[in-house]
């Protein structure tokens, strides 16, 4: 029988685990974070088609000493968890591990979290709400994306329009909700959306999250 999540080994012995391959084709290895045990199973069966799970954990102090062992490339975390929160979690793990990934997975719809999360570095903000496929192609996307500084441009070379469906997709909106929200098609707005990407030399969906935190647009 596979261990589960609930049945997570100590930290200490986390090292000890042989190491995957990193060749080209292995599967990106990931690193689970949530306070309640129920929803860390849920997670890694929901990635563990696609991806390398290396842990699970339930605390903040746990995934910055997990991490650190293990080196992930990208790590999926909650906010609020004991001890220390994970966006101070991530912060740490960020500041000792540049080339690892934060992905923060929230049940919290809220517009100050999220740009204290992108400051942060964290590489995307998916909602526990959303569908999975949307947490699975953050993470995909969070290595994806392109290493170089966005570019800073003003949001003055974009249209109205197109301020407006880079805003609504900023925080959170799937096209097709932007779409109702304008009275425009979903196709229209995947055609603002290929504009402004162009315009802005960015070339994810989370480079173009992280470009509206830095211009305020949520």
């Amino acid at each position: 029988m596979s261990r589960t999540v609930a049945e997570r080994p100590k930290i200490s012995d986390l090292a000890k685990r042989p190491r995957r391959s990193k060749g080209p084709k292995a599967p990106l290895r990931l690193l689970l974070a949530d306070d309640h045990v129920i929803l860390l199973e849920a997670l890694r069966r929901l990635l563990e088609p696609d991806f390398t799970i290396l842990a699970g954990v339930t605390s903040g102090r746990e995934l910055v000493e997990a991490a650190v062992l293990l080196k992930p490339d990208v790590v999926v975390s909650d906010i609020s968890m004991p001890g220390m929160n994970g966006l101070k979690a991530g912060r740490e793990i960020l500041e000792q591990l540049p080339k690892t990934r934060l992905i923060i997975l929230s049940m919290h719809d809220d517009p100050a979290l999220r740009e204290e999360a992108f400051r942060l570095g964290a590489s995307g903000y998916v909602l526990k709400t959303a569908a999975p496929e949307r947490l699975v192609a953050a993470v995909r996307a969070s290595i994806e994306a392109s290493a170089r500084p966005l570019v800073r441009e003003s949001t003055n070379t974009l249209s109205l329009r197109e301020r407006e469906v880079l805003r609504l997709l900023a925080q959170g909106h799937t096209m097709k909700e932007a779409a109702l929200l304008l009275g425009i098609t979903p196709r229209t707005v995947a055609f603002h959306k290929y504009r402004i990407m162009r315009a802005l030399s960015v070339q994810t969906g989370a480079g173009l999250m992280r470009y509206a935190v830095e211009q305020r647009l949520v």
